[in-house]
């Protein structure tokens, strides 16, 4: 196929009535794309049969209230051979589309904003991002995780082939990667919001923004490379199979195409905001602007556009007008621009524009390669020193003005005109109405328009930062015990009995998980620990100290505790208060009342008066302020063995689900401590929520388990915690096919797959070979 090494258009679609949003490459049929836009519509186009060089409408779809932001394409399963089709809509709604009904299969609903980026990852696994600063992921049909960080809307999200990463960019101008619903790493480097995510490896990506420059990275937290060509905003990229060449679109009208670091090639279009692009199978580029048309353009010249239509479509963009407010053309000043006569000089690269005066006119001109000759893109008006009235061009009509707005952080941009005749009142009730948007804003928009036209200066004024939703800068809008192992099982868990757990088989191969008893820490040598808290209370501040009858109640307590053939009498309610009062020692002298009180919250009445409704939250607050990053590492393992023995009675366990995230997050925190026992109870209190969730429906609290395990594998190196995390994960997963597709699209099977040679124990490499098996 010959190929000229130049893109040219192939054909024009105009197959929508507004926007077109976002664009996305098909599965199925071969060498089809979807687009979705404004008008509140997806549809589905594939090419004509040849020699028509086209694209037919195949299939549309429709389920949103409001504009549709973005597209993307859920890969193929066995229930759905030819992949599904996601949308996300300014009704903050994700719909999910067959190729052959228009209905939406389903509506994932979760976000309090706009949806206007998403991107799918293996099997089945959805990432959104929104106005609303998170971006949720989703599998079957349900949230399974809110990454919470960014202090902005964020505009563009893309899940990494391998390893379970994810990426968020966002109008607070940084870049989060994700990992197990982590942020691990934040990019800097972009002056204003980011637009465009494209991953190009496991290990690098692209990112463009509306400081006009598209920077490449690495995940390790480098940027490696600045490119510089745009003029404006950069609204989106594409990146070809050869994983090294792009393309980018952005407001200055243009799509470019860039080779080995270079920008080779600048195609102007005829309208002003070019929002999406994707790469067609064949090479072909599909292009999606504000003018509500689709163009596709190759480098095949067996595709080409006829002589006739590229005519035509030059033509269509010399009569473009170009305001110098939004295409970065400098301040034009008319007596000192050159006349046609400069036209006769050739460009020295593709793109390069050129301003010329005609009479009292100004016409831009942008050199082509591969033509070799100056082609027009267009009527410059509103020059700073034109005085020319009814200067603006909008939609086949006049105005003084054209403003740009803004209506959330960075865009997308919506186009007012306005005539100095008219009422700016009912002008902003006619934008906001033609919008969409709430009519709360009128008075802002009014009085925008008041103040930005005061004096009658001709052009489009829009000063730096002008515009009532982003003010100077961006402003969004609205805005009972354990009983030991049963003889003839080997307690994986507790080995030559460090402590008791029951382990009964599960199945005659998997004596590991699910494992649904809670596992406790039992070891206690009693006269140890009240010696060392007489010894500790003997050097304590005089305010501190406790009295000999407080001291004999706390052992007396410690004893009832410490077995079930105690010859104590249960605990007391006094005993009970005495050790909750002393539980709040100084840091430094508190942990052996901390041991008293991980054996006592196994007691049924200590777990009872410590763990019910009222209690229950002041003893988790307590025990997650001992936990702190900051805190004595003895402190952090006694808190962390406190939970796990809270798992053994009822309203222990009551508490910590529903005290889950907020106990899981903080314990997650301590895989950072470098502390073999602290990672051990880490390991058994996520073993404990674990086996509390196995055979329930709550994904997302099974979504954490699973993030806080794979993220402790990542610095535990003990083996017994390994194992813990192991069985944990196992637990997880057990039965739970959603919970299966959630742990392989976070790279479980890689990360823990080196643990299935592990010679010793052998219970770490059996155990994560039968995790590997469920995950299979």
């Amino acid at each position: 196929m010959a190929s000229s090494n130049s893109y040219k258009l192939r054909c024009s679609i105009p197959g929508h009535e507004m926007d077109v949003r976002g664009l996305a490459t098909a599965v199925f049929p071969e060498g089809a794309f979807v687009s979705v836009s404004r008008d509140r519509t997806g549809r589905v186009w594939v090419p004509n049969s040849s020699p028509d060089i086209g694209f037919t409408e195949m299939h549309c779809v429709s389920g949103h209230s409001n504009f549709v932001s973005c597209v993307c394409i859920i890969a193929p399963s066995e229930t759905y051979p030819r992949g599904l089709i996601a949308t996300g809509g300014n009704d903050n709604n994700i719909c999910v589309f067959t190729l052959d009904q228009p209905q939406p299969l389903f509506t994932l609903q979760g976000h309090k904003n706009t949806v206007c980026t998403l991107s799918s990852g293996k099997f089945g696994t959805l990432l959104s991002g929104s106005w609303d600063t998170t971006a949720k992921v989703w599998l079957n049909e349900k949230c399974m995780m809110t990454l919470q960080g960014h202090s902005a809307a964020v505009w563009a999200v893309v899940i990494l082939p391998e390893q379970g990463l994810m990426l968020s960019g966002s109008a607070d101008k940084t870049i989060k990667l994700w990992k197990a619903g982590r942020c691990e790493k934040t990019f800097t480097g972009h002056e204003d919001c980011v637009r465009g995510l494209a991953v190009i490896s496991n290990t690098e990506f692209f990112s463009c923004s509306n400081d006009t420059s598209i920077r490449r990275w690495l995940v390790t937290g480098e940027c490696v490379q600045v490119y510089y060509s745009h003029t404006n905003y950069i609204y989106s990229l594409a990146v070809f199979p050869n994983s090294q060449d792009f393309v980018s679109t952005g407001e200055d009208r243009s799509l470019r195409i860039w080779r080995n670091g270079e920008c080779c090639q600048t195609i102007r279009l005829p309208t002003q905001s070019i929002w999406c692009c994707c790469i067609l199978p064949n090479g072909d580029i599909a292009v999606g602007a504000s003018d509500g048309i689709i163009r596709i353009f190759t480098e095949a010249e067996d595709r080409m556009a006829s002589a006739e239509d590229l005519q035509a479509f030059e033509d269509e963009l010399s009569k473009a007008t170009i305001d110098p407010k939004t295409g970065d053309l400098g301040d034009i000043k008319l007596e000192d621009l050159p006349g046609r006569e400069h036209l006769d000089e050739p460009g020295n690269r593709d793109g390069q524009t050129r301003l010329i005066k005609d009479d009292q006119k100004v016409e831009a001109y942008q050199w082509s390669v591969s033509d070799g000759r100056w082609i027009k893109i267009g009527d410059v008006v509103g020059g700073s020193n034109q005085q020319t009235s009814k200067s603006v061009m909008y939609e086949g009509k006049e105005y003084d003005y054209v403003f740009t707005i803004d209506v959330n952080e960075g865009g997308p941009s919506m186009k007012l005109p306005y005539n100095v005749t008219d009422d700016p009142w009912l002008t902003a009730h006619n934008f906001l109405q033609k919008n969409d948007l709430s009519p709360m804003f009128l008075d802002q928009v009014a009085n925008f328009i008041i103040e930005n036209t005061k004096g009658h200066v001709v052009g489009p004024a829009q000063p730096a930062g002008g515009d009532p939703f982003t003010g100077a800068g961006r402003y969004i809008p609205g805005s009972g015990p354990n009983t030991s192992a049963p003889v003839g099982v080997a307690d994986p868990f507790t080995g030559g009995g460090a402590y008791s757990s029951t382990a009964l088989r599960q199945t005659p191969t998997n004596i590991y998980f699910p494992k649904t008893d809670g596992v406790t820490f039992e070891q206690a040598n009693a006269s140890q620990i009240i010696a060392k808290l007489k010894e500790l209370n003997g050097g304590a501040p005089q305010e501190h100290k406790l009295s000999e009858d407080t001291l004999e109640c706390l052992e007396r307590l410690l004893l009832s505790v410490c077995g079930p053939n105690s010859s104590e009498p249960p605990p007391t309610i006094q005993q009970i208060n005495l050790l909750w009062k002393a539980s709040h020692w100084p840091e430094d002298i508190v942990f052996p009342v901390l041991d008293i009180l991980r054996l006592a919250v196994r007691h049924p009445q200590v777990n009872e008066s410590l763990c019910g409704e009222a209690e229950g939250v002041q003893l988790c607050n307590h025990l997650l302020s001992l936990m702190s990053s900051e805190g004595r590492p003895a402190n952090q393992m006694l808190a962390l063995r406190t939970l796990c023995n809270c798992f053994s009675g009822r309203n222990g366990r009551a508490l910590l689900m529903t005290q889950r995230e907020t106990v899981l997050s903080r314990a997650a925190d301590l895989a950072a401590v470098c502390n073999k026992n602290i990672h051990i109870a880490l390991a058994t209190l996520v073993l404990n929520y674990a086996g509390c969730l196995h055979k329930q429906p709550d994904l997302e609290a099974k979504a954490q388990c699973l993030s806080v395990a794979s993220r402790a594998l990542e610095t535990v190196q003990d083996k017994e915690a390994i194992f813990r995390l192991l069985v944990a994960l196992g637990t997880t997963v057990a039965s739970d096919q959603n919970a299966q597709d959630l742990a392989r699209s976070l790279g479980v099977n890689s990360q823990i797959s080196k643990y299935s040679s592990m010679s010793d124990p052998s219970k770490v490499a059996e155990c994560c070979q039968l995790v590997l098996k469920e995950l299979h």
